[in-house]
């Protein structure tokens, strides 16, 4: 029997959102429903519409409210993902709802669009932690070191390093490098975990780290996952290398926000822990409605600054704050530490 579809675009709209969210909560831990997608599907639909009208994409990070990413997102995933994404972009505006260091590095990468970023308060504590003056001290320090960036860096660190790398490709693009000196910027917590892995995988390096940390994966502990097994047999825990080396060897997965969704959907277990930011198990609840997943992420709040309203601010009517620039020589230096990684690790 055919349903007849409704004649109302914006109940169309509705539909389409409820498909997509009804699996993931929405607010004070209630689940979307018909009514409470109805209130935003007028926004969604202007959102999509300028989209075309302006030739523009919105890529999504994983961490961003669910709204967002299947709403109006074009493209959803980790840093890499989206990097990549941006770098192929024809796309003559770009909305980068993720941090503002993202919006950076897609800027760099397609300088000839308009890059916007919803709140300029997206920030990032590991960006944050180091700058390009900084980085300039390590330089001279250890002057025989190859500088390797976290892609979760600013465009002036960037500029100042000689290859970017995310959580997926590190282990193998330092694996590579001449250099037996590493300075690795700016996280302190995954340069820990780089030196076991490599150490493990025979890799002789010497791994010198600046000391920055992200507020969301800093905060697991070992007990977490220790009262967790212990609740929930059979549980398998998927961690971010961003999470203290005590953590990462109690987990049953270590990897970037990309192979953790992987792992879940090719791993079959009772309950899942994931212990990285919650979005991401928003994205595993509507594209994993049948696997259960317990309580123990944590929210980011610079993350959670991106909203369809500022979206839609963003593309109708952009404000200076919400726009990225950035000066022509550093994009070019900051663009080669970029492409090595593409290079690196295609």
């Amino acid at each position: 029997m055919l349903i007849k579809q409704p004649d109302d675009p914006l109940e169309t709209e509705a539909q389409r959102l409820l498909y997509s969210l009804m699996y993931v909560d929405c607010s004070a831990g209630r689940k979307w429903n018909i009514e409470t997608c109805r209130e935003i599907a007028p926004l969604t639909l202007e959102i999509n519409r300028l989209k075309r009208e302006k030739n523009a994409v919105i890529l999504t990070h994983s961490y961003v409210e669910p709204e967002i990413i299947y709403g109006v997102g074009d493209f959803r995933g980790d840093s890499y993902y989206l990097s990549a994404r941006a770098r192929e972009a024809k796309a003559d505006v770009i909305v980068f709802a993720g941090v503002v260091f993202m919006a950076e590095t897609a800027k760099i990468l397609s300088p000839d669009a308009q890059v916007v970023v919803p709140d300029r308060g997206s920030a990032c504590t590991l960006a944050d932690s180091i700058t390009g003056e900084d980085v300039r001290r390590l330089k001279a320090l250890y002057p025989d070191a190859a500088v390797v960036c976290y892609i979760n860096s600013t465009a002036q660190v960037k500029a100042e390093s000689d290859v970017c790398v995310t959580s997926s490709n590190v282990y193998d693009i330092v694996s590579g490098l001449a250099e037996k000196r590493i300075v690795f910027v700016p996280d302190r917590l995954m340069a820990e975990n780089i030196r076991k892995e490599l150490a493990a995988r025979g890799v002789e390096k010497e791994i010198i780290s600046s000391d920055g940390t992200c507020i969301v994966h800093e905060e697991f502990t070992p007990e977490q996952i220790a009262q967790a097994r212990e609740n929930f047999p059979g549980l398998k825990v998927a961690a971010h290398p961003e999470c203290t080396p005590e953590v990462a060897e109690q987990a049953d997965f270590l990897g970037s926000t990309g192979a953790m969704m992987k792992y879940v959907k090719s791993t079959d277990a009772p309950y899942y822990l994931m212990l990285t930011e919650c979005g991401l198990v928003g994205r595993l609840a509507v594209e994993e409605p049948d696997k259960n997943f317990i309580g123990g992420c944590r929210l980011c709040p610079y993350m959670k600054l991106n909203s369809l309203q500022n979206i839609h601010r963003a593309l109708s009517d952009p404000q200076p704050d919400q726009l990225i620039t950035i000066d022509d020589d550093l994009s070019r230096r900051a663009a080669r530490c970029i492409d090595r990684m593409f290079e690196l690790a295609p």
